[in-house]
């Protein structure tokens, strides 16, 4: 069970592809919103249970009949990796009628520590993706994720391919938006990273978001620049990830759109703010280098929280220390 948000569900599928692969003799079910499900397309034996939080499985009563509903598939245990309220009461019905139950330890006291301005222990803590196969550890299922298997590129359908016209250009996907703004790299930074390569006209860059605010802005981005294409709401979301599925590089801000492009296998550039990536939530099988953060000599306080919502005085500007030359070059490395 995980229900939410877009980028820790994403986090979820490399595992269970995993776990899928590497016991195939068992049944997953995910429990999750509807509208991730195309996430889970493709594994083997995982069906996704659609979890219906405005009627069906609103309130506690609605978690009462959400455990009935699993108790009918013949559940034999419950992995939480949410951990929340909900995905308690769930796992404690589960618990109570005799079934194995495991949850997974978000690591708080850590990323307490790591997060605090005075006496900041700034080390590397446990991935994400570890503490997920840590649950099914509990289980008795030891999940190896040194060797991940991704699934194939999508082919593109038509729509797709007269948005984007030539496939055989070198795809640069970009995802300019963070839930919060201590996390989104300057608007006219991210100009310039974009001005620069689409003077390589063998490139191809496709911008992602979503939303009347972001699209305006996306259009913004790309304007004037023929290989430079906005995607938003122009296509569905099982056909954004399947496009996705064919970039040869992603850069995002630490958010969803990172963690999509990591559990398809692609190569992903991420750029840091507020937050940082030995907060544990660097995109899977992703080397550290890719990973541009701002400076910590100039900003000492830094990461500031694990989600990137508190705002602290005078370090508004902390990504500008991450420099588009610096950006560009490492988009180009990882073309080669």
């Amino acid at each position: 069970m995980r229900l939410s948000a877009m980028g820790d569900v994403a986090m979820t599928v490399p595992v269970l592809r995993a776990f899928a692969n590497q016991f195939p003799e068992v049944k997953i079910t995910v429990v999750s919103r509807p509208f991730f499900k195309p996430f889970f397309d493709g594994i083997p034996n995982l069906s996704f249970f659609t979890f219906d939080e405005k009627q069906r499985h609103k309130g506690f009563l609605g978690l009462c009949r959400l455990f009935q509903d699993l108790s009918a598939l013949n559940i034999d245990a419950f992995a939480d990796l949410h951990n929340v309220l909900r995905s308690k009461v769930v796992r404690t019905f589960f618990a109570v009628s005799g079934k194995k139950i495991a949850s997974v330890d978000k690591g708080r006291e850590e990323k307490k520590a790591l997060t605090r301005f005075e006496n900041k222990i700034f080390k590397p803590l446990t991935t994400m993706f570890e503490r997920h196969a840590k649950v099914f550890e509990q289980l008795g299922f030891q999940v190896d994720l040194t060797n991940p298997i991704f699934p194939k590129k999508a082919i593109l359908d038509s729509q797709i391919l007269n948005l984007i016209g030539n496939s055989q250009q070198k795809l640069i996907g970009i995802a300019p938006f963070a839930q919060y703004d201590s996390k989104v790299y300057p608007q006219d930074l991210m100009q310039q990273v974009i001005d620069t390569l689409a003077l390589d006209q063998n490139n191809t860059i496709l911008l992602f978001g979503g939303g009347k605010k972001e699209i305006e802005v996306l259009n913004t981005l790309s304007s004037g620049k023929i290989n430079v294409i906005n995607m938003a709401g122009k296509i569905k979301f099982q056909q954004e990830l399947q496009l996705i599925s064919n970039l040869d590089v992603m850069l995002s801000m630490d958010s969803g759109n990172a963690h999509i492009a990591a559990m398809l296998g692609i190569k992903v550039v991420t750029l840091w703010g507020a937050t940082h990536p030995y907060t544990g939530f660097s995109p899977f099988n992703q080397p550290l280098e890719n990973a541009l953060v701002s400076d910590r000599s100039l900003y000492p306080k830094l990461p500031t929280s694990v989600y990137g919502n508190k705002k602290v005085e005078g370090y508004e500007d902390a990504m500008r220390t991450i420099l588009p030359a610096t950006v560009v070059e490492k988009i180009k490395t990882s073309l080669k």
